[in-house]
Formats: C-alpha cells, sequence, structure tokens
C-alpha cells in the first residue's frame, strides 16, 4: 500500500488509520504485516465493500477530505477493500542496513542467503551483478537497471526486494542504492 508524505506523517501520529483500495487480489492479509520504509504496519482488519458503506468517520480516518475525493482517487477497476492497521513499529531493514561490520557469522549467513536466492533465480545467478550495478549507477530508474540487464521491470524490482531485506539495498525516491552494509559486502571481494 503507498501513501504519500503527509499521509505518513498522519499515520505516525495516529490520526490515519484506514485505507481503502481496489484490487483484483488484495495484497495484504488481515493478521499480517506490511514492511515499509516508514515502517512496519499491522493489518487488524480488512474486507471488501461497497462504495456507499464509506462512513464520513472513515473519510477522516483515511485521511481524505470526502468520500468522492476518496473514490475519484481509487478509480473504478478491482473490487473496493477497506483495511484498518496500525503503526506496530520502524523498519527492521533500517538498523540492519546501518551495520557495516560484517562478522565471520554475518559474512557465512549472507553467502548461504545470497547462493540461495541465486540457485533459486530462473536467470541464473544474479545477486551480486545486481547489486554491483545498484553501486554502479545509484538513483537509475528501475526500468532503466533492468533494461540493462535484458530484464524484465517487475521480477527486477522484486529481486531488488529480496536484497533490501538483507538490508544490502535501500529505495530511493528514484531508484536504489547499497546500503552501508551493501557496501561493505561488495568491498570484501
Amino acid at each position: 500500500m503507498l501513501f504519500d508524505a503527509p499521509t505518513w506523517a498522519a499515520i505516525a501520529a495516529g490520526d490515519v488509520t484506514v485505507a481503502f483500495r481496489r484490487w483484483r487480489r488484495p495484497t495484504v492479509r488481515e493478521g499480517g504485516t506490511l514492511t515499509t520504509s516508514h515502517g512496519v504496519l499491522a493489518i487488524d482488519s480488512l474486507r471488501p465493500i461497497e462504495p456507499d458503506d464509506i462512513s464520513e468517520t472513515d473519510v477522516r480516518r483515511a485521511g481524505a477530505t470526502s468520500r468522492d475525493a476518496l473514490l475519484d482517487r481509487l478509480g473504478r477497476a478491482g473490487q473496493l477493500y477497506r483495511i484498518e492497521f496500525h503503526l506496530a513499529g520502524p523498519d527492521p531493514r533500517a538498523e540492519l542496513r546501518e551495520r557495516a561490520d560484517l562478522t565471520a557469522n554475518d559474512v557465512a549467513e549472507l553467502s548461504r542467503r545470497l547462493d540461495r536466492l541465486d540457485a533459486a533465480g530462473t536467470h541464473g545467478p544474479w545477486t551480486t551483478e545486481v547489486l554491483a550495478l545498484i553501486a554502479q549507477r545509484p538513483g537509475v530508474r528501475a526500468v532503466d537497471l533492468a533494461d540493462g540487464l535484458g530484464r524484465e521491470r517487475a521480477a527486477f524490482k522484486t529481486d531488488v526486494r529480496k536484497l533490501k531485506a538483507l538490508g544490502l539495498t535501500e529505495s530511493l525516491e528514484v531508484g536504489y542504492r547499497l546500503s552501508p552494509r551493501g557496501r561493505a559486502w561488495l568491498a570484501r571481494g
């Protein structure tokens, strides 16, 4: 679920606790969490609804100015869902990204996990290649990075999210960059 900067500030303050999305299939599940660069959202409830079921209280809890404005922003494609959530804590990847002093255990664990990602990939070993590319071209759009490797953008972005989960990359407003941990990993040779 994407939110703009003012909405994230309202989420952090506890003022925005409801979102509405149109999906063919929900991308979150009740009882689950969603890790974002702004923190971890706990999904308290998820249910399909009709537009007329959106209350004025829900409009305010979603940070919208009116039901019409909210619905206009969502468009008409897909089932409408009401998601209730709360901020459960900070992004755990943020601390991990800063850990650049790699211990022998860190190196062994990262090697094991990256080897697994490489083995599971459909296009051969890719992790070191993608990390090196991001190091060479920080802030470059994902589509341009993917094109440079002859890859499809969506699959490329999925792979970068896997590296991000290991604390090796971080997302920028446009593109990515290596985290201190990612730079330390590449520098070790």
